[in-house]
């Protein structure tokens, strides 16, 4: 791809986020898209909505799970970014028309006190870095189709990193724990809507560990001359499927000793 086509591409998606209106897969546009490219369209936007006066509050990593890779045939995770109209409050009801169609899930988050950068980063840096850690829920979303309605064909990587890896709004709970305070493999949580349980999980899930996870994050942004700055916030990766938030949905997620979070939709 060249920049005009990355340029492009971050246009059709940021319009898709403006009207609500899907666009079609950019792998099917750009069968030799790479990585690189997709995440140069992500930087794209980020410039965009840079000039438009947002600013970037952290970052998200996704698919770290075996499960998920398996579904997209990959074997690494991916990371998007996190801007300040993306935060919601513990607790908050997302408007009616906000999101395409909006989805969840159930993350550790990190906010970081200093801040962490290079190809080099190792799991003691990581830990000093981070200020505290948090219950998170991720709002997702999906500028793009999920499926391509003429071939079949289901998203690919680089789709979903191009879309800013389907991210669309973070949630943190309340409460706040020193990174040690508790063994993240072991954090889980109880993720229900409207009352039923929908999902399940345990932070091991997460990369084996969801430290590690901020490691890679930090490795692969070094790639792309990015570093994790002051206050941002780090969501680790989710260790649950995604759940459907259809209007009239009420979100919590229980993490029994760790927090609890939730959200609502109109």
């Amino acid at each position: 791809m060249t920049p005009e086509d990355h340029a492009r591409a971050a246009r059709d998606l940021l319009r898709a986020e403006e009207t609500g209106e899907q666009i079609g897969l950019l792998s099917r546009r750009h069968p030799e898209m790479d990585l690189d490219d997709a995440y140069a369209v992500q930087t794209a936007i980020s410039k965009a909505k840079h000039a438009q006066g947002r600013s970037v509050i952290g970052w998200k990593i996704g698919l770290t799970s075996k499960a998920m890779q398996s579904a997209l045939g990959i074997d690494i995770p991916d990371s998007g970014i996190l801007f300040d109209d993306m935060a919601f409050a513990h607790g908050a009801t997302v408007p009616a028309g906000r999101f395409i169609a909006p989805r969840i899930e159930a993350e550790i988050a990190f906010v970081m006190k200093s801040a962490l950068g290079g190809a080099g980063v190792t799991r003691e840096e990581v830990i000093a870095a981070t200020d505290y850690v948090a219950p998170s829920i991720e709002i997702l979303d999906t500028r793009i189709l999920r499926k391509d309605p003429e071939s079949g064909q289901p998203r690919r990587i680089v789709d979903t990193i191009s879309d800013n890896a389907a991210n669309a709004g973070v949630v943190l709970g309340p409460q706040r724990h020193a990174i040690d305070a508790f063994d993240l493999r072991w954090v889980g949580a109880i993720t229900t809507l409207n009352g039923t349980v929908e999902e399940t999980g345990l932070g091991a899930g997460v990369l084996n560990d969801p430290v590690e996870s901020v490691v890679w994050l930090a490795r692969r942004m070094a790639l792309y001359g990015q570093s994790i700055a002051p206050g941002q916030i780090i969501l680790s990766g989710s260790f649950i499927r995604p759940v459907e938030c259809p209007p009239g949905s009420v979100i919590a997620a229980d993490f029994g000793a760790f927090g609890d979070v939730s959200i609502s939709f109109d």
